[in-house]
């Protein structure tokens, strides 16, 4: 254990240790000492076996339970604010507003709050082992690195390569800031760039050339007049939008642009495989006159459909409460969809505060979010 990992309380207060594990300094590719405390704290619970692979952690219970549920959570964070007077930032800072308290800091809802309460809840479940109570289901506990960088750096995603059997199971909860909601499965994502070609000339004799950048154009006006869809799945109505994010060309003032690339990003709802989504874009695309040719997939990514019709789904529901959401944005319950296991997201936290100079949570919210994990997975058997 490296000799600056804290010591982290999981008998207490889950906002109190969420203010632990934010002022440990965790941005991606440094997860490495709050990947220490994390094992170190599960070794001390006693009925667990724990893997360690990298800056991952992963601990089972092994009771011979009839049901095996996932609870995952990510230990790094996004760089810290660079703005002055940010709140955001490590250590964290206590605010009262209203009577309530907030704590704010580095990670507060992505996700240091869910990582909070994954390991309250462990120790919970293992004070219940302990004292010889048979539960009603298995759980595996997975800690990773590397969340907020490329998907090709992720610890969760290097485990799936590694070690699948690890993470077996009949249901996932990732415990990503919801607001305290069940958002199901998620929305896929891929980008592609468009290369627009044209020729270049002084800009003084500009028709001697072929502007790119107007060219452009014919793209932008379908870009713009497309009306994205609201796809039902499984109960939940997914948002789709595709949009250009980026725009590039032209080399100089006084040169007519010889090319202009576009990026376009398209979040499509889990109904539909990456294929048919890449498919998609470049139907709209050719209806603007680019060909297959002039577009590459940079980047891409899955959606997961929430399979909230799976019996732990419905236990899960009936246990935490409220009317399940869709989630628009990618997470890695995908990643779990794709070994088979249905998967929703659950937290304390808003989501629109995440990566934000003021990122805040509720310590009130952070409690009742563990009230709900608790009664859900805490019951134990007769």
């Amino acid at each position: 254990m490296s000799p600056d990992a804290p010591q982290l309380d999981l008998a207490g207060d889950p906002a109190l240790l969420t203010e632990q594990l934010i002022a440990c300094y965790s941005v991606s590719g440094e997860e490495a000492v709050l990947a220490d405390a994390v094992e170190h704290a599960l070794g001390a619970l006693g009925p667990l076996t724990i893997h360690r692979d990298g800056d991952a952690v992963i601990a089972r219970t092994e009771t011979g339970a009839d049901q095996r549920v996932v609870l995952a959570g990510h230990l790094d964070t996004v760089p810290l604010p660079s703005a002055e007077g940010s709140r955001g930032t490590v250590p964290p800072t206590w605010e009262v507003h209203d009577g309530e308290d907030f704590l704010y800091g580095r990670g507060a809802v992505d996700m240091k709050a869910g990582v909070a309460l994954q390991l309250k809840l462990a120790a919970d479940l293992a004070q219940a082992v302990s004292a010889g109570q048979r539960l009603e289901r298995d759980v595996t506990w997975v800690f990773y690195d590397h969340e907020e960088v490329e998907a090709s750096k992720s610890g969760l995603g290097r485990v799936v390569r590694t070690s699948p059997e690890l993470l077996e199971a009949d249901f996932a909860v990732l415990l990503e800031p919801t607001d305290g909601l069940v958002e199901g499965g998620c929305n896929g994502t891929c980008r592609l760039r468009v290369t627009i070609p044209g020729v270049a000339a002084h800009s003084g004799r500009a028709w001697m050339g072929q502007n790119a950048i107007h060219r452009a154009a014919s793209v932008l006006a379908a870009l713009e007049a497309y009306e994205p869809q609201t796809v039902d799945v499984d109960g939940l109505a997914y948002r789709e939008g595709l949009n250009a994010v980026s725009i590039t060309g032209g080399i100089a003032g006084n040169v007519i642009p010889d090319e202009c690339v576009l990026e376009i990003n398209y979040r499509f709802a889990p109904d539909k495989t990456e294929e048919q989504a890449h498919e998609h874009v470049r139907e709209v695309l050719r209806s603007a006159g680019v060909s297959d040719e002039q577009t590459e997939i940079t980047d891409s990514s899955p959606g997961a459909r929430p399979g909230l019709d799976h019996p732990a789904a419905q236990d899960f529901l009936r246990a935490v409460g409220g009317d399940p959401m869709p989630k628009y944005g990618w997470t890695d319950v995908a990643r779990f969809s794709a070994l088979g296991v249905p998967a929703v997201n659950f937290s304390a936290g808003s989501p629109l505060l995440a990566h934000t100079d003021d990122e805040h949570v509720s310590a009130g919210q952070i409690r009742d979010c563990y009230i709900a994990l608790h009664r859900w997975l805490v019951r134990v058997g007769p």
